[in-house]
């Protein structure tokens, strides 16, 4: 065997020994988790969740860095640069890793390269609710409504090359109406103002409307997943109404492309341990995230693949132009 051949094959054999040995003796010590949202917000308070439960799990401290800002890119950019020792992660969103390839003409990060996909967390089922005093029960009379009164009524989102704000476009696209699109700096004053009856439907995630729909200060229309929510079942999907139109957040893991794959296929085994635990899907649940398992690392790149495909063709199909 040529000399050259026996060196290379030899250094392939002791970096795999040594990703092995690695593996083995991983974690030593504390993990990290980015997150590209600020504290408080549904991504942080679901991370910090799986962090508390891996925690326990590990005997090593799983520590949440929230790195909110620049529409996402802030900690995405930061997650892509973390060394790859398995010891940073990055708790993804949709927005982070999906959409905004396509909502900015150039990122400090490749998110199909920079990363290798660990774990499926959950979906986060976005929903379409109206003020009560809107006379529409349903999405078809809501359709019908506005299309009886083209740009009276308004929806409110947090803007609109946010996760709710394409959607919003996608809903008039597909539906052949008019809603006047009004960007929030944030769920709350969006929520807010709905309820006061300042803008007149909303569409944001069931994790945030939860409680003002349990209340009455708002009323379900439809949810953009595919097939209906838990304790949302009697809210028909948008989909029984506009054929195709769904749409879901998500939360996925990730690591800094380069790690090492005996440690991603561990912490996949384990995340999908905790996600199956009866008081943590329960929790999810409250949170109005929906959970199958962690799925596999192959899984996981796979429905981030379908994501990318999936929400180019929704921005292509409203004209949204990268900035």
């Amino acid at each position: 065997m040529h000399t050259l051949v026996r060196i290379s094959l030899l250094a392939a054999l002791l970096a795999g020994v040594a990703g092995a040995v690695h593996a083995q003796s991983w974690p030593a010590r504390p993990i990290r988790f980015i997150l590209s949202q600020t504290a408080g917000t549904s991504p942080d308070i679901t991370a910090r969740l799986i962090a508390d439960r891996l925690s326990r799990l590990w005997g090593q401290q799983v520590i949440v860095d929230n790195r909110g800002g620049g529409q996402n890119v802030i900690g995405s950019q930061l997650a892509a640069r973390a060394t790859a020792d398995g010891y940073n992660y990055f708790f993804a969103t949709t927005a982070a890793i999906v959409m905004n390839p396509f909502t900015f003409k150039s990122l400090p990060y490749d998110p199909a390269k920079d990363f290798a996909p660990v774990a499926n967390i959950g979906l986060s089922p976005f929903v379409i609710a109206v003020n009560p005093g809107v006379q529409a029960k349903t999405l078809a009379e809501l359709i019908a409504l506005d299309k009886s009164q083209p740009a009276k009524l308004s929806l409110a989102n947090e803007g609109p090359r946010t996760l709710g704000g394409v959607m919003g476009q996608m809903l008039n696209h597909s539906a052949g109406i008019k809603l006047l699109q009004v960007p929030y700096n944030g769920v709350g004053p969006a929520i807010q103002d709905t309820i006061a009856g300042r803008t007149q439907v909303i569409l944001i995630s069931s994790a945030a409307l939860g409680p003002f729909l349990k209340r009455g200060d708002l009323r379900a229309l439809a949810v953009t997943a595919g097939r209906r929510v838990p304790d949302l079942d009697q809210v028909p999907t948008a989909a029984e109404t506009l054929r195709g139109f769904e749409y879901v957040g998500w939360y996925a893991l990730v690591a800094p492309a380069g790690t090492p794959k005996a440690i991603i296929e561990r912490v996949n085994r384990d995340v999908d341990r905790v996600l199956g635990d009866a008081e943590v899907k329960a929790r999810l649940r409250e949170l109005g995230l929906v959970s199958e398992g962690a799925g596999t690392p192959a899984s996981t790149g796979e429905f981030l693949k379908a994501e990318r495909e999936r929400w180019s063709k929704l921005i292509r199909d409203i004209g949204l132009q990268p900035e």
